[in-house]
């Protein structure tokens, strides 16, 4: 598939508001080379763009008035956020380069994973307005998705086998604008730390939990993070929402062995 067959068939929410506004920039220096059948991809983005609303002014919609997301609506927010998380502390890791590579690449191989690159190396050089990006996405793009972009986020800062506190703040920063409460943070910054309460961090309770308070925790958790609340993205998601979905697992199962029971 061509990189403008793929921009074309990927995008849904994402060609309006300021993400639209990245993608047209980014689009408009690599023009030239990504055109089909002689007809320029941004004229193709540009009339996409002025059918779509802007976000910047609506109120917040309603869960149920979300349109659906696309996987590559997800993507493109992921290439964006990761630009800038990766900048977070001043230098561009090239693990962390190669861990967004190598998660696209199994995500969703090689082709595809070679026009996301395309796409990343131009927003990597632009300015991320962070906050208007994040309130699109919060207003497009439901809960469990949102999630499962943090998840990402923070596998990102630890590529380099470090999560540096800039990174840390940053994370937290966009979790904020996207809606995520700070427990939902907690619990999945928790997956990527080794501490000895992360078990209970992960379940999103104390350790002056009682044993029906972890299963009654542990219930709630396996149906925020199954992986069936993010089945929409495509089967290519799949497998980082079943790591989260894992962790929560044996995060039950450690304390079940703590508590003996």
């Amino acid at each position: 598939m061509s990189f403008s067959k793929w921009i074309g068939a990927s995008l849904g929410w994402s060609f309006g508001g300021p993400i639209g506004a990245i993608i047209g920039l980014v689009l408009g220096s690599i023009v030239d080379s990504i055109s089909d059948n002689g007809t320029p991809l941004l004229g193709d983005w540009q009339d996409k763009q002025k059918r779509q609303p802007d976000y910047r002014n609506q109120r917040r919609p309603r869960p149920q008035e979300r349109p659906t997301t696309k996987s590559g609506d997800f993507e493109v927010s992921l290439l964006i956020l990761a630009s800038v998380v990766i900048k977070a502390d001043g230098n561009q890791d090239q693990r962390e380069l190669d861990f967004v590579r190598q998660q696209f690449v199994s995500m969703y191989g090689k082709e595809r994973a070679n026009h996301a690159f395309k796409l990343f190396k131009g927003i990597s050089q632009q300015q991320i307005p962070v906050r208007q990006v994040c309130m699109q996405i919060q207003q497009m793009m439901d809960h469990p998705s949102r999630l499962q972009l943090l998840h990402f986020l923070f596998g990102i800062a630890k590529a380099d086998t470090m999560v540096t506190e800039n990174e840390v703040t940053q994370i937290y920063t966009i979790s904020g604008y996207l809606g995520i409460s700070s427990r939902d943070f907690e619990s999945i910054k928790a997956m990527f730390y080794n501490s000895s309460d992360n078990a209970y961090k992960i379940l999103e309770i104390t350790k002056a939990a009682t044993v029906d308070e972890i299963k009654a925790a542990y219930r709630k958790m396996a149906k925020k993070y199954h992986p069936d609340k993010v089945i929409h993205l495509g089967e290519e998601h799949q497998k980082g929402a079943e790591e989260k979905f894992r962790q929560v697992q044996q995060a039950y199962e450690q304390l079940q062995k703590e508590r003996g029971f």
